[in-house]
């Protein structure tokens, strides 16, 4: 290499160096404190102490309510595996730390695997649950309700042995995820020695009677969900290969559908010609007793989507295998539910949270739910490959920029009268625009789509994680990042105050199940699917999913009906929502704002352009940030509360984190401690008083710093105030 060649190899490294130092150069560490007291921003005030004083949550048509005819919409998070049983001491962080973010509801999730007596799958343990029942009631007395999530695959034990048709097939099963091994995953849904299991376990539970509370749990109004499985049903994927290992079920499975099918058809010479001697193996027959339904949901996903593109009924082969699939699915869920309200639990069901592809399993399942329930869905966004933070290949497109997109899209399924959950959910690391999930959802989402329930996944510790990936092992799925919980103090009061009104339906898709079964293709709309993360997209223009409520409807017609004049929402690529509160604007990388009496602000890439939200101007000279303007007072706005709280998010990283050039790479994972980006903000609020401006720190406290206002307009410079947080009083 010759010395010219050196030098500019040198000089490019040179510049690469200092763009970035340049770039970081005014970020600063954040560093909040793990349990402060006299926060600004503190939410336990806001919370309706005890949970449970209004009675059971009950279901009312697409709506969740108390017994006492309160309404209630909840903002949560996931707490999973063996947290549910940690010590008081530790319950005692977690209650004060959930209050303080303004989080209403707990789902515990997948907390059976180690809860029971270590012989017996259903015998609970006295030890471990005397700490649930300590967390449980701290949590109620602090006004957190809490859901069971408990079933991720039931975990079979020797003592169930003698109870379960093949232990030493389901003892040794594989899966894809290892957590799941020698569960009764997948089988469940059609074997009745397995759901006895299933069943038997949530049953005690709900007969367990808190010391504490002097309720069995099924007489607690606090418990609002109860869910039968995690993320599992008759379609699911994974089924197949559970069923390679298992040949006593498959021959069980096989046996109960080719009786179904001598129930409709009788003979098997009647079979071939309904089936136009098709779907049929040579050795299958109903006299033999082995035709197999190939439970995956792909199979018929596939199928349905090859009807409507060659214009023509699904095959007939394809639709009994789909029915008699949910005829095995519906029996399940009625048996579960007609347990648990035996026991005297008011609230309400989840069958499970899982989409089974699109078309015709995807109908299917979500009517199953629907019969039993409310609808609870999970979706995430971005990231890279696998659970952990690591260099590689990610996905860092904004949500933004495209409206229905990403954690968003999942409001497809929301049925017309049945309330919506969307119990997990998370935008993954190291994608830049994190901060731009949680407003989304909650603005979108639980205010203008009217969505009920909402529980970020996950929350690990009482506390902010010391970097923006969870633990040792670099989890990307973490609710404790500043890009998400110290949105939260600002989130939860718009939610609570009710400050972003429900919009009118603009899209409802009615379907007839009994034409689906017949071949009918109603509904087109596809899923892409990357494990956990599932990109949704409708035969309509997904903007309308910014101007209003969409829905679907299982009714006796199949027919889509769309608001009257809703073109006129639509101008200059900008979707304004029926409310008129909300604009999303799909200009550059996109941007929305709000502006309501409660809360105003933005979120996204607001091309750097003065907005104007009623009597507030705000401006940024940031390319992306999340700025909100909350009132902090219960019953007043912004125009004419004495106390307002601003909230300024932009990017954040790890100390020393590394992307390539391109920004679709991470070279260098980093660590602790997290370094946010600054946001400048100008803002002037149409008021004749001049305002006090305190800097708070990053738990939201004051501090001795003040700020003056100059010719109305309040400057705020995070680069020199280096914190996300500021009080303005009147």
């Amino acid at each position: 290499m010759n010395q010219k060649h050196l030098l500019l190899i040198t000089i490019f490294v040179w510049l690469a160096m200092t763009a970035v130092a340049q770039d970081l150069k005014d970020w600063f560490v954040f560093s909040p404190e793990n349990q402060p007291t006299d926060a600004i921003t503190d939410m336990a005030d806001w919370l309706d102490k005890p949970a449970g004083k209004h009675g059971f949550v009950l279901m009312k048509d697409d709506q969740l309510e108390f017994e006492d005819g309160t309404p209630i919409k909840f903002w949560g998070t996931n707490v999973c595996s063996n947290q549910p049983f940690m010590k008081p001491e530790e319950a005692v962080k977690w209650g004060n730390f959930l209050s303080r973010f303004g989080f209403n509801g707990v789902r515990f999730h997948k907390f059976t695997w180690d809860a029971t007596d270590g012989i017996h799958s259903t015998v609970i343990s006295g030890d471990r649950w005397k700490n649930f029942d300590f967390l449980c009631n701290e949590l109620r007395n602090k006004g957190i309700y809490y859901g069971w999530s408990h079933i991720y695959g039931h975990k079979v034990m020797k003592a169930d042995s003698n109870r379960i048709m093949a232990y030493s097939e389901l003892a040794a099963t594989k899966f894809p995820w290892s957590h799941l091994n020698g569960t009764t995953s997948a089988l469940v849904n059609f074997a009745e020695d397995l759901q006895a299991l299933n069943i038997e376990l949530t049953v005690n539970m709900l007969n367990h009677v808190n010391p504490l509370t002097g309720l069995k749990y099924a007489s607690d109004p606090a418990l609002s969900f109860i869910e039968f499985q995690n993320e599992d049903n008759i379609f699911w994927s994974a089924i197949e290969k559970t069923l390679e290992q298992t040949p006593t079920y498959k021959a069980m499975l096989s046996r109960k559908f080719s009786q179904w099918l001598k129930a409709k058809y009788g003979t098997d010479e009647q079979l071939k010609k309904a089936w136009n001697n098709e779907g049929l193996l040579s050795v299958e027959s109903i006299a033999a007793e082995n035709v197999y339904p190939q439970p995956n949901h792909g199979l018929f996903s596939w199928e349905y989507g090859q009807a409507l593109k060659e214009k023509r009924p699904v095959k007939q082969h394809i639709l009994d295998k789909a029915n008699f699939l949910y005829d095995e699915q519906m029996k399940f869920y009625k048996k579960f539910e007609k347990a648990i309200r035996e026991t005297g639990y008011k609230g309400p069901l989840v069958g499970s949270c899982w989409q089974a592809g699109t078309g015709l399993a995807h109908l299917l399942n979500l009517h199953a739910d629907a019969e039993v329930g409310m609808i609870d869905r999970h979706n995430y966004f971005g990231g890279g490959n696998g659970h952990s933070l690591a260099p590689g290949k990610f996905d860092n497109t904004p949500m933004v920029s495209k409206i229905g997109s990403g954690l968003f899209s999942s409001g497809l399924q929301q049925l017309s009268n049945r309330p919506f959950a969307f119990s997990e959910w998370m935008s993954l690391i190291p994608n830049e625009w994190t901060a731009e999930s949680s407003p989304i959802i909650a603005t979108y989402g639980m205010g203008l789509q009217g969505w009920d329930a909402s529980y970020v996944f996950a929350t690990d510790i009482p506390r902010y994680q010391p970097a923006i990936h969870s633990g040792r092992g670099g989890g990307i799925y973490n609710a404790t990042s500043p890009t998400q919980m110290a949105l939260y103090p600002a989130l939860a009061r718009m939610i609570y105050r009710g400050d972003v009104k429900e919009g009118e339906t603009v899209i409802h898709r009615k379907v007839d199940l009994a034409s689906v079964l017949k071949g009918a293709t109603p509904l087109n709309e596809t899923v892409k699917q990357d494990f956990d993360r599932k990109v949704m997209e409708g035969t309509f223009p997904l903007q309308l999913m910014a101007a209003g409520k969409v829905a679907l409807s299982y009714t006796d017609e199949n027919k889509t009906e769309f608001l009257k004049n809703f073109e006129s929402l639509w101008k200059d690529s900008v979707m304004s929502s029926t409310t008129g509160q909300l604009n999303w604007s799909e200009k550059g990388k996109g941007y929305f704002t709000i502006n309501t009496a409660g809360t105003k602000g933005f979120v996204g890439f607001s091309n750097r352009e003065p907005l104007q939200l009623g009597e507030l101007t705000l401006k940024t000279d940031n390319e992306f940030a999340v700025v909100l303007v909350t009132s902090l007072e219960k019953e007043k706005g912004i125009a004419n509360t004495n106390r307002i709280l601003v909230t300024t998010i932009a990017r954040a990283q790890n100390t020393g984190m590394k992307f390539s050039d391109d920004r679709t790479e991470l070279l260098v994972r980093g660590n602790a401690p997290v370094l946010l980006e600054p946001v400048k903000l100008s803002m002037k609020f149409n008021r004749k008083t001049q305002p006090k401006i305190t800097v708070l720190d990053h738990s939201g406290k004051k501090t001795d710093r003040v700020l003056s206002a100059e010719k109305g307009w309040i400057n705020l410079d995070g680069a020199k105030t280096k914190t996300i947080y500021y009080l303005i009083e009147y």
